[in-house]
């Protein structure tokens, strides 16, 4: 036999073992824990909603964040959570607890022709410089997550997956408005590309070299866009492009194992799931010359020069250094 009885602050059970001819009941007492999460994220273990646990339940926590978000803290009753800072923690159950696990936007930066633009943390975003054409006219975008610059246009990736743009136009690179399900955005010379959820992907604007020639892509993970190309990475680290292809910048049909890519004007960028690089496309300046980098995590492209971010925190380039922006080593 097995009896609930009802507390204030909890469910106590009355578990119940029969020995011989008589009845042995052992009180168990249950609580409630109720979980939520901020937007920019979810609560993966054990889920979201109410679940009901045994007192002394080591319950384990798991916090996602969804791209452009990072987890921030665990809030409401969590003296029982082993750390409120760490998105992977447990929680001992000692009474009916009620938790939220927090996201924020990722603050990030990105840089046009003549404009540099700043995201906020709160989702709101800045921009300087150049201005002809609106470029910087970013003052009233919130719920932002994501922002991308072209030579003369800034794109920004909202939270409910749809995109805005502002900049020069005449290649309809800043038509955006109708997208949804977008949840990554690179801008190019004057065309705008959009990663949907479903890993296919979407792009506007210039299209004279067939950059915007992306509708039978599938299986993207993440994409980069050059001055007149476009690249793409796949989940299985193999790696298409479209577009221009005068100095080979597109010939990335071989690479595989690849983790994430960039593209500079003529010139495209591999990292290796291994921490090397691999690098196609012009070389008149040595951008290409990153066949001795390990240990990097990051790589990013200006027009003529590559960039490469190690895990120890330091900075190596190569390329075109007339105004010194390969001046890194510090």
């Amino acid at each position: 036999m097995k009896r609930r009885l009802i507390a204030v602050a909890s469910i106590t059970v009355l578990i119940c073992v029969g020995l011989g001819n008589s009845v042995a009941c052992t009180p168990t007492t249950e609580y409630d824990l109720t979980i939520n999460s901020t937007a920019g994220g979810s609560v993966t273990t054990p889920g979201e909603g109410t679940f009901t646990y045994d007192e002394a339940t080591v319950v384990n926590l798991v916090a996602a964040p969804d791209a452009g978000y990072r987890f921030v803290n665990w809030t409401g009753d969590v003296g029982a959570i082993a750390d409120v800072n760490s998105a992977i923690a447990t929680i001992t159950m000692s009474g009916n607890c009620s938790i939220t696990a927090n996201f924020q936007c990722i603050p990030m930066v990105a840089a046009g022709y003549g404009h540099t633009v700043g995201l906020k943390s709160d989702g709101t975003v800045v921009a300087m410089g150049w201005n002809s054409d609106g470029q910087c006219d970013v003052g009233g975008w919130t719920d932002i997550v994501q922002v991308a610059a072209g030579w003369y246009h800034t794109v920004g990736l909202k939270t409910d997956g749809t995109v805005v743009a502002v900049g020069w136009n005449y290649y309809a690179q800043c038509d955006v408005g109708g997208w949804t399900g977008i949840v990554q955005i690179a801008a190019g010379t004057h065309h705008t590309v959009g990663l949907k959820s479903d890993g296919t992907v979407v792009a506007v604007g210039a299209n004279q070299y067939g950059q915007c020639d992306v509708g039978g892509w599938t299986g993207i993970v993440q994409v980069a866009a050059g001055a007149d190309h476009t690249v793409g990475l796949k989940s299985d680290g193999t790696v298409v492009a479209v577009g221009r292809n005068g100095y080979g910048q597109c010939n990335v049909g071989g690479w595989t194992g690849i983790l994430q890519v960039a593209a500079g004007e003529r010139h495209t960028v591999g990292l290796k799931t291994d921490g090397t690089v691999v690098a196609v496309g012009a070389n008149y300046s040595g951008q290409c010359n990153v066949g001795g980098w390990t240990g990097i995590t990051q790589v990013a492209a200006g027009n003529y020069h590559t960039v490469g971010l190690k895990a120890d925190g330091t900075v190596v380039a190569v390329g075109y250094n007339y105004y010194g922006q390969c001046n890194v080593g510090g």
